[in-house]
């Protein structure tokens, strides 16, 4: 048997790696929830999650940085917002995954699987 090329991870492959470990982490999860209802301002985030506000700027900053949500300024508060509400369909996904016990997952026929548009 003659062994397949190595597939070199490209540049797509780098920032779907960002956007997934910027969501790695329950705070960030609870947040993005929270603002799929709408802006936040920081302070109600803080409050959400029950940290300090130090440690929530940096969970935010994260999400920013990996283009999940965006802020405004308004008066002294900042609000933050979904930049790519489509993250929501992600979360579906993955709570459906969730509700199905391991041993019954069945893999895909790769004829049905249907990538999304480019």
């Amino acid at each position: 048997m003659i062994p397949s090329p190595a597939v070199q991870p490209g540049p797509d492959h780098e920032q779907r790696a960002k956007i997934i470990k910027a969501l790695a982490h329950p705070s960030r999860l609870l947040m993005v929830e929270a603002l799929a209802d709408g802006p936040r301002c920081v302070c109600e985030l803080r409050d959400l999650v029950g940290a300090d506000l130090s440690t929530v700027s940096k969970h935010l900053a994260v999400l920013k940085n990996a283009g999940i949500v965006v802020d405004e300024r308004r008066g002294t508060q900042i609000y933050y917002h979904l930049a790519a509400p489509c993250v929501l369909d992600f979360f579906a996904c993955i709570e459906r995954l969730c509700r199905v016990p391991t041993a019954t997952v069945r893999p895909f026929p790769l004829a049905r699987v249907q990538r999304a548009p480019r």
